[in-house]
């Protein structure tokens, strides 16, 4: 009976430290998915290097107690799986919320976003920025425009030199 006791103790550990080095965890209701359709999401967030896992609620509970994290007591009911992303802050909420669009059977619930909770509101918010990589690259276009403007001022000006002189 107490090796039962240990191993869960060990399993509340560790969802504790999911929840603690994770930048961003998204809990949903998977219910009314069937295997393929698991499966499917599973590989999406696996290519995206983002670990999702099933916990018994109670155990969920008792590790959100110990990393300190309040107010998802409520939404650990039910059927849920967890993503945990120690990497990118977007990208489970972005993948999640791109598959419940495709599966109206996935329902998000909650999530903790660097250490806070966050609604479901706040989840699709987060899914619906652009990647890091879009906004590097918005960020780059902008930076470029003033440089790509004066090039073209100045080449319109040597057009203008040239066309006079000629």
């Amino acid at each position: 009976m107490s090796s039962a006791i240990e191993k869960k103790k060990q399993i509340v550990e560790e969802i504790a430290a999911k929840f603690r080095e994770s930048v961003s965890t998204v809990i949903v209701d998977y219910r009314g998915l069937n295997v393929a359709e698991v499966t499917e999401l599973r590989k999406r967030l696996r290519e995206a290097n983002i670990e999702f896992k099933v916990y018994k609620n109670t155990l969920t509970r008792r590790a959100v107690e110990q990393a300190e994290i309040s107010g998802l007591e409520e939404v650990l009911t039910g059927p849920n799986a967890i993503a945990f992303s120690t990497e990118d802050v977007v990208a489970p909420a972005k993948i999640l919320n791109d598959f419940a669009k495709e599966h109206e059977a996935l329902e998000i619930k909650a999530g903790v976003i660097e250490g806070n909770v966050a609604t479901v509101d706040e989840i699709k918010a987060i899914a619906d920025l652009p990647s890091r990589e879009g906004l590097l690259s918005m960020l780059l276009s902008v930076l470029q425009a003033p440089i790509r403007n004066f090039a073209l001022a100045t080449k319109a000006v040597a057009d203008q030199k040239e066309e006079q002189g000629a």
